[in-house]
């Protein structure tokens, strides 16, 4: 996987591409990145690349000649123009469903905004999609944009040490995740619970997901409007409700 990253600001990510995950993807050739400073594309000798908003309002709209020559620097030699994501507060909201849309890509550009926003023409002739990691407003799009880089990368294969751990991560399978314990096995009098220490791997399995069900329906019950849940997980939820019910 290839990223290239378009921002005003390229120091912002030297830590997070220098580290953890990102950077042992990096040793192993599995995941490329450049960061370009779109500045660089500006076409007039100050080298602007923002400009006051037509029809008056404050702030500062971002120009569509150093990004567009940008993008077209990218991809002149490409067979295929890969997506062009537009980090932005309007866009999708980006999902684990989104991730592993994104991640079927070996190629993604991305945009980082700055200032009140961007002129429409590049996200009506450049973006090929706009997303959103929440709805707060940030300095820029940089750290959205390695918050998708972050995510993407998880699920490209070799990058985790461990294959079945993006699968088994929270929302991977619609549910969050269970809860984890390691050694000791009892810490200031807080034990594991048994079942964890048994060895029987269908139990283990089984207390697993219903704890998964059970944390996803305490905390985010919405998402278990769009979860895969067979009849007895549904069984199970059911029983929650009950006593939930009976204990009100």
């Amino acid at each position: 996987m290839r990223f290239d990253v378009l921002t005003l600001f390229p120091e912002m990510f030297q830590g997070f591409l220098n580290t953890s995950i990102i950077k042992k993807a990096y040793e192993k050739g599995l995941v490329e990145t450049s960061v370009i400073n779109f500045r660089d594309f500006s076409t007039d000798k100050h080298r602007t690349v923002d400009d006051t908003p037509y029809g008056g309002g404050g702030g500062m709209v971002l120009k569509p000649e150093p990004i567009f020559e940008a993008v077209d620097y990218l991809v002149q030699d490409l067979p295929v123009r890969p997506p062009v994501l537009l980090m932005s507060p309007q866009g999708e909201p980006f999902t684990q469903q989104k991730a592993e849309e994104l991640a079927r890509y070996s190629h993604l550009i991305i945009l980082c905004g700055h200032y009140e926003g961007y002129d429409e023409r590049i996200r009506e002739h450049v973006a090929t999609e706009e997303i959103s990691i929440g709805d707060y407003v940030l300095t820029g799009g940089e750290l959205p944009a390695m918050v998708v880089i972050d995510s993407v990368s998880r699920l490209i294969p070799g990058v985790l040490g461990n294959e079945n751990s993006a699968t088994l991560d929270s929302f991977s399978s619609g549910l969050l995740e269970y809860p984890q314990y390691t050694r000791p096995a009892e810490y200031r009098g807080y034990r594991v619970p048994d079942v964890l220490l048994s060895g029987h791997h269908l139990r283990i399995e089984q207390w697993r997901r219903r704890q998964a069900l059970r944390r996803t329906w305490e905390r985010r019950p919405d998402l278990l409007q769009t979860a895969p849940l067979t009849e007895e997980d549904r069984a199970y939820l059911r029983e929650l409700e009950r006593d939930f019910d009976r204990d009100e």
